[in-house]
C-alpha cells in the first residue's frame, strides 16, 4: 500500500489512477492523518445483488417487482452501457 499527501495525489492525479488502475491502494494523507483510501473498484457489484435476488425471491413484497421495473427503465443508454462494461 502506497502513502502520499493530498498535494501529491492533487499534482499526479493522472498517475495516481494509473496505479490504482494496475491494483495498488493509495492511501493519501494531509497533516499527517489518514483522510481517504483510493483503491480499486469492486469487481462485478451486480451478480452479488443478482445472488441475493434470487436467494431471496419468495421473501420479497409483490411491489418490489414493478419497483425494479421502472427502476431499469428509468436508466438511459448511456449509464446501461457503463453497467455492461464492469
Amino acid at each position: 500500500m502506497k502513502v502520499m499527501t493530498a498535494t501529491e495525489a492533487s499534482r499526479s492525479f493522472a498517475a495516481v489512477l494509473d496505479e490504482v488502475e494496475r491494483g495498488e491502494t493509495i492511501v493519501v494523507t494531509r497533516g499527517g492523518r489518514r483522510i481517504a483510501v483510493i483503491g480499486p473498484a469492486p469487481v462485478a457489484p451486480g451478480r452479488m445483488v443478482k445472488a441475493f435476488l434470487a436467494r431471496s425471491a419468495e421473501t420479497l413484497d409483490a411491489e418490489f417487482e414493478s419497483d425494479v421495473a421502472a427502476a431499469r427503465e428509468s436508466v438511459d443508454d448511456e449509464m446501461r452501457s457503463m453497467w455492461r462494461d464492469v
